[in-house]
């Protein structure tokens, strides 16, 4: 099923809108020089992400999965398995676990979370909450699925 269409804000609609890493690319990768960087920086982001071995779920939110011709960076939410411990990947990944650091290298604001963490607020509504825009408003998210 592809995305859906953007709403009259230039968002996705509410909701979390499931796409292959290809059909991100193919939506969102395309158009302006710094929407096609944004890009790089995600599919180097994705392949850190997947290198950790611990990887369960990746989302988009923000400004690169809008309409915005010119998104400043990619905002991503990795969910990794409870057993993941940052101090135990490999060191190229460590960068994805320092949000200062990801900022820097990689150009993107990186925000990462387990389960465990949660204490008991359950991982859907954690989500939920980063569907919220700064102004109020509700927009969509995107998540990679393998």
């Amino acid at each position: 099923m592809p995305l859906a269409e953007f709403n009259a804000y230039g968002d996705l609609p509410e909701g979390n809108h499931p796409a292959s890493l290809d059909e991100v690319m193919a939506r969102f990768g395309s158009g302006s020089l710094q929407r096609r960087a944004v890009t790089s920086r995600l599919r180097e982001v994705h392949r850190l992400a997947v290198a950790t071995g611990h990887l369960d779920r990746l989302l988009l939110f923000g400004s690169y999965v809008s309409d915005v011709n010119e998104p400043n960076d990619v905002d991503v939410i990795l969910v990794m398995r409870n057993d993941f411990r940052s101090e135990d990947c490999p060191a190229e990944s460590s960068v994805l676990f320092d949000h200062a650091r990801a900022n820097d290298e990689l150009g993107g604001s990186v925000f990462w979370i387990r389960p465990d963490m949660l204490l008991g607020e359950p991982l859907e509504q954690f989500l939920a909450f980063w569907q919220t825009k700064r102004d109020g408003r509700r927009r969509g998210i995107v998540e990679i699925q393998p």
